[in-house]
């Protein structure tokens, strides 16, 4: 009788040795570099290509006026001209410039708050639905207000920026450590790890999927609050961003600048999050055996 109990476990004990391997081979998959092209990238230049012919179509045939939806041609003549002029660079960097340092800012103020919010039932009983209502508050909503207290300049747009991107990071993270196991802040208790430090060593590593999540919003958000600022409030001192094209192309009946404005502002938005954000998430996830394939 013992030895058929001894053989159980020891059979036990192999199967879960062979799943635990499984499930490493499983974590250090990774795809081809052919396969990543053909699956991640052309899809999206498939999609935009179809766009473009559909655009370009309705312009040949004629559906449209060419007020209401210019010639590809048009814009790519605005494009190039900007190049020549050696303006469109600068532009974009304006923005960008703008957006990252505005995000870097909203995440040193929506960490913290985020980590108190979501560790002291007192703040988050007092402060969680303001961070809710915050979230669902329009950026553009918040540009008259900064405009009256800081004047035209970069403060203004900072300001805009942290007012819609602050609540989306800190509800991330909140969200991410609502979803932490509570055996794992039990076995860092016991294991020393209280106050900051359980939460450097413990509470953060365990939320980061959630904290991502965050992070890629507020990015959206720093993205979105600063197009409506720039839109809004236009002064020299400010310089020309990618939303102040845009509404020089308003101003002008610039109908090409203004899609080319568009256009710009879409690509930049993308680019940032694909070339930083979702590789960060890919990581974290892969990392926790969530991703099976990258």
């Amino acid at each position: 009788m013992a030895s058929t109990e001894t053989k159980a476990t020891t059979d036990d004990l192999a199967g879960l040795e062979a799943g635990l391997d499984a499930l490493d081979a499983v974590q250090t998959h990774r795809t081809p570099v052919r396969e990543v092209l053909v699956k991640k990238v052309l899809p999206p230049f498939l999609a935009v290509g179809l766009v473009l012919a559909i655009w370009q179509v309705l312009v040949s045939l004629k559906v449209t006026d060419e007020t209401k939806l210019p010639a590809l041609s048009a814009v790519w003549d605005s494009l190039s001209d900007m190049w020549l002029k050696g303006t469109l660079l600068e532009v974009i960097w304006t923005s960008v410039s703008r957006g990252l340092l505005g995000f870097l800012l909203a995440l040193a103020i929506g960490t913290p708050l985020g980590l108190l919010v979501a560790r002291v039932k007192f703040v988050r009983a007092a402060i969680g639905p303001i961070l809710q209502g915050l979230q669902s508050l329009p950026s553009v909503a918040w540009v008259p207000p900064a405009v009256l207290w800081f004047g035209l300049n970069d403060a203004m747009m900072f300001t805009v920026i942290l007012l819609g991107a602050v609540p989306s990071i800190a509800n991330g993270l909140v969200s991410g450590i609502d979803q932490v196991p509570p055996l794992f802040l039990r076995a860092g208790r016991t294991l020393g790890a209280t106050g900051l430090r359980g939460a450097w060593h413990v509470v953060m590593p365990a939320a980061l999927p959630g904290y991502v999540a965050g992070l890629k919003q507020g990015w959206a958000f720093s993205w979105r609050s600063l197009m409506a600022a720039e839109i809004i409030a236009s002064s020299p001192d400010l310089g020309l961003g990618l939303g102040q094209l845009l509404e020089n192309g308003r101003n002008n009946i610039d109908l090409p600048g203004v899609f080319l404005a568009i256009i710009l502002i879409l690509v930049v938005g993308i680019a940032i999050d694909l070339l930083i954000f979702s590789p960060i998430e890919r990581y974290v996830l892969r990392s926790r055996g969530l991703l099976v394939k990258s």
